[in-house]
């Protein structure tokens, strides 16, 4: 195969709202935090484990705006797109990265009951709340 592909599919929650950013030029993005699952049970103990991974989506123009219309902490989506990698200095001077995804294609996919009962889950496990996201046994796979 000579070409590459960079495509990324993620079904998860919302962890915190959509943050939205105008620009002088009428363009806008939206970014927010997303959590996907991973359960096992532990052949030792029989425990169930479930692993949670943080995603940082980021969707723009009139996608963010659909998205901050209708998405709330805790919303099930489903979304494709690309990763990307961005380069920034911190305030400290040195180099930092942020690995992001962008947003080309989303399906809403919870009502809003199961919205507001993950949303609650949520509240105590969400990074902009200070909780540990790797603690998130309750969440819905």
């Amino acid at each position: 195969m000579s070409g590459t592909l960079n495509k990324v599919m993620l079904i998860g929650h919302l962890g915190d709202n959509i943050k939205m950013h105008y620009f002088d030029g009428g363009g806008s993005i939206g970014r927010f935090p997303l959590a996907t699952n991973e359960s096992y049970v532990n052949k030792t103990s029989g425990e169930k484990i479930t692993n949670t991974e943080w995603h940082n989506i980021v969707v723009r123009n009139k996608a963010a705006e659909v998205c901050e219309k209708y998405l709330t902490k805790g919303d099930k989506i489903y979304i494709e797109g690309r990763i990307k990698t961005r380069k920034w200095t911190g305030e400290d001077g040195n180099d930092r990265y942020s690995t992001e995804i962008n947003v080309n294609e989303f399906t809403f996919l919870s009502t809003k009951k199961e919205a507001g009962e993950v949303s609650s889950l949520l509240q105590a496990n969400s990074p902009s709340t200070g909780g540990n996201p790797t603690e998130t046994d309750d969440l819905p796979s």
